[in-house]
């Protein structure tokens, strides 16, 4: 691979895993972020959506004749990581894709990640493994926003982007009813600037198709 070639995504999966809200309103819709440990070497303390890469073993797990080999597979990997990450089994029949972020080509550390909706199981409060996650809690989107433009929970933009997708639904059910059933378009972002200046460019958005990929 040539020096300066970017880096090849590894495919992962993570679940934004909703509940009904109970604290403010029985309409409420929450997410389930958990706080990464803060001696990882990836992201240290961010808080993130339960998730993480393939593993080959995924692969080799018993399929489903309705999907193909790598969905299945990612869905393996989505069900594993939530479990093990804050201790909720989750059922990959129920998870519905909600979207596709490939991490853009000038970062080192990259990921093609499928983001899945899915409906938390009643009665199932998050357990932090203590290795990987140190923390779990549920939060509202605006909740979740409105901490870390405080500065008291630390969001990495993929997590932001997610939560404001969420802020038009009322409800768990609201949101996962708006999945339809095409593939999501996968998205790449692109990193634009230097220092303070640095911006990250989403397609559709002005000065997205004048940067560079890489």
């Amino acid at each position: 691979m040539p020096p300066d070639a970017p880096a090849t995504p590894r495919p992962a999966a993570t679940v934004i895993l909703l509940r009904r809200g109970g604290r403010h309103t029985e309409r409420a819709l929450e997410v389930l972020l958990a706080r990464r440990n803060l001696e990882a070497r990836f992201m240290p303390g961010v808080w993130v959506f339960p998730g993480g890469a393939i593993d080959d073993g995924d692969f080799g797990a018993e399929g489903d004749d309705e999907l193909d080999a790598d969905e299945h597979a990612h869905r393996v990997c989505a069900v594993r990581e939530v479990a093990e990450e804050v201790g909720i089994e989750v059922d990959a029949a129920q998870l519905r894709p909600w979207s596709r972020w490939i991490t853009p080509e000038q970062v080192s550390i990259r990921f093609d990640t499928r983001f899945y909706l899915a409906l938390a199981p009643a009665h199932s409060p998050p357990e932090p493994d203590g290795e990987e996650t140190v923390d779990a809690r549920w939060f509202e989107p605006r909740e979740a926003l409105d901490l870390h433009s405080a500065g008291e929970n630390k969001l990495v933009f993929p997590t932001i982007k997610h939560l404001e997708s969420l802020l038009p639904y009322e409800s768990a059910e609201a949101a996962l009813a708006a999945v339809t059933d095409l593939p999501p378009v996968p998205v790449m972002p692109r990193v634009v600037g230097e220092g303070d200046d640095l911006r990250i460019l989403l397609p559709g958005e002005a000065g997205f198709d004048d940067a560079p990929a890489a």
